[in-house]
């Protein structure tokens, strides 16, 4: 059993680009820049973005981060998007989710530019991306692929079963390991809340995909022997034995499956510092675009 160490290839990651912002600086070019707005103050979101204006200082990145009140209409966020768009200095954008229930989410990503959509959420871009074409893909599924790629795992011929449907992680990874070339050229099964036999279909998989959120939902006699196990989801389970008063928990009876699997990821560890990476890649794909067309 092999741990895909997401922390470790994280950090290489940030490393390759903060050489190439280092040698941007040295050309004299403008860095990349990204700007986080996030609405409300919802405590998993902001640890999620603050850590993202950190990675963006590691590695030589300007960033933005643009705090509103829970009470912000929908046509304020709206307007703050338009700017965004117009302004030149910013390459990339993301809108933190969720947003409070008075903001209709589909509207919010459909106002993103998409050119400066590093999360990789709008139609466009989800639609350049079922299409094999050139595009940014969701920062979690696009985490996932290089993790499997920088491990050499084989997914050529194997059945992936994808465990969640949601638009964010299970449909874009579904559609990625099904695409011609690697990782990908896989046969894919997406399973969800409403599959029957769920259970035998994820005990025929070579590969494993978990993004429901139900912690330890995977049991280790779900998954076959040297099965890819990849565990995306993370919930905070209440302990008041711990000091926070909880623990971060996976998809994946870890203890155990990781007896049985072949590769697979930890929570946390695994999955989550890829999303935050692959989001900064993102950001530098969206400067060297705009650096073309400038």
């Amino acid at each position: 059993m092999e741990i895909l160490d997401g922390k470790k290839i994280s950090n290489q990651i940030k490393e390759e680009i903060a050489a190439e912002v280092a040698q941007m600086k040295e050309r004299g070019e403008k860095v990349p820049h990204l700007a986080a707005v996030i609405v409300g103050n919802d405590g998993a979101s902001m640890t999620y973005v603050n850590s993202k204006v950190r990675s963006c200082e590691k590695v030589g990145f300007e960033s933005t981060l643009i705090r509103l009140p829970s009470t912000t209409s929908e046509l304020e966020l709206l307007k703050k998007i338009d700017q965004l768009n117009q302004d030149d200095d910013i390459d990339g954008f993301i809108v933190q989710l969720p947003l409070p229930e008075q903001i209709d989410t589909q509207k919010v990503i459909m106002a993103i530019d998409p050119d400066k959509d590093v999360d990789g959420f709008h139609p466009t871009n989800f639609g350049k991306m079922a299409l094999d074409m050139s595009t940014f893909i969701p920062a979690t599924p696009f985490g996932i692929l290089e993790l499997l790629e920088r491990y050499n795992v084989e997914t050529k011929g194997k059945h992936t079963v994808v465990i969640g449907r949601s638009h964010i992680v299970g449909r874009p990874m579904s559609i990625l390991m099904g695409r011609k070339g690697w990782p990908g050229n896989s046969t894919v099964t997406l399973t969800h809340s409403h599959t029957k036999n769920i259970t035998q279909i994820i005990s025929q998989a070579d590969i494993v995909i978990s993004a429901l959120g139900v912690p330890h939902f995977l049991k280790a006699e779900m998954v076959k022997d040297d099965a890819v196990v990849i565990d995306v989801g993370i919930t905070r389970v209440p302990d008041e034995s711990r000091e926070k008063g909880y623990y971060l928990a996976g998809d994946v009876d870890f203890e155990n499956v990781s007896k049985k699997a072949s590769f697979i990821t930890p929570v946390p560890g695994g999955v989550g510092p890829m999303t935050i990476a692959m989001l900064l890649k993102n950001t530098l794909l969206a400067r060297e675009q705009h650096r073309g067309e400038r």
